[in-house]
């Protein structure tokens, strides 16, 4: 079975695909501080939990934390046995990249792009809302164009809340109306139907500047806050929270049959 592993500075997902289907799902907590140790104990109990201690045969990461890539890098060979593959741009991911300077590029955001086009086969911007809300485009011929970075809702949130001394924390949910009748509800107004409107917003500017925009375009949705956007907007056509999964396990099935092949033309 295959471990993918995808750290964010927010939060750490991980899953299990048993060469099917994913068997099983966890969101962690991204911590700087925490120790190899410490995260595989973490990650040994998870996997006693589910019954699959001696089960995974492969492990694939993608990282935006480089202090965590060693970290977790180290988990898999001490504690599972199994020499990762780490996601960079120089990866063959059947990715055409059209940007400046491709090592720059978040591991997380192409392989989002490569599980958008895996999945749909065409053109797409994906929406990924975590600590950043980035917005990436493919083109129909499986390229890279790049694409968005903004503020996380989180992070505004936050910022508001330190930069403004009698604003305080409220819950990250929509209000009644977009009229907020108090403070909570117009801070909740603000950071919601902010965020949908700076969405359907850059969706249609993406759009208009995309080079397949004669033919449809899909939107994904993805990210741990996602789910606070999609009762609120018809622009996003499909929504999975673990889609960065879906573009590792791709990516880990491509390098390993391009690995296969030379070694049996070697």
């Amino acid at each position: 079975m295959l471990l993918a592993i995808d750290i964010g500075n927010t939060n750490i997902t991980v899953g299990v695909w048993n060469n099917h289907a994913w068997q099983q799902h966890w969101r962690l907590e991204t911590n700087h501080g925490r120790t190899a140790d410490e995260y595989g104990v973490l990650f040994n109990a998870l996997l006693h939990a589910a019954g699959l201690t001696t089960a995974i045969d492969g492990v694939v990461i993608a990282s935006v934390v480089p202090v965590l890539t060693s970290t977790f890098t180290q988990i898999s060979e001490t504690y599972l046995g199994q020499q990762p593959l780490i996601i960079t741009a120089q990866l063959d991911m059947g990715l055409t990249m059209c940007v400046d300077a491709p090592e720059a590029v978040g591991a997380d955001r192409l392989v989002n792009a490569v599980a958008a086009y895996h999945l749909f086969r065409g053109p797409a911007i994906i929406i990924d809302m975590g600590t950043a809300t980035k917005l990436d485009v493919v083109s129909a011929r499986q390229e890279f164009l790049g694409g968005v970075i903004a503020p996380g809702l989180g992070l505004a949130a936050d910022a508001l809340v330190r930069r403004a001394a009698k604003l305080s924390h409220v819950a990250l949910e929509a209000p009644p109306s977009v009229i907020g009748r108090n403070t909570t509800q117009a801070m909740q107004s603000g950071l919601i139907f902010g965020y949908v409107s700076l969405i359907e917003g850059l969706v249609a500017r993406l759009q208009a500047e995309h080079p397949d925009r004669h033919q449809p375009v899909r939107i994904l949705g993805t990210g741990g806050l996602i789910g606070l956007m999609t009762p609120h907007t018809a622009v996003i056509d499909y929504v999975d929270p673990w889609l960065t999964l879906t573009g590792l396990r791709v990516i880990y099935d491509r390098v390993r049959r391009g690995q296969r092949k030379e070694s049996d033309e070697a």
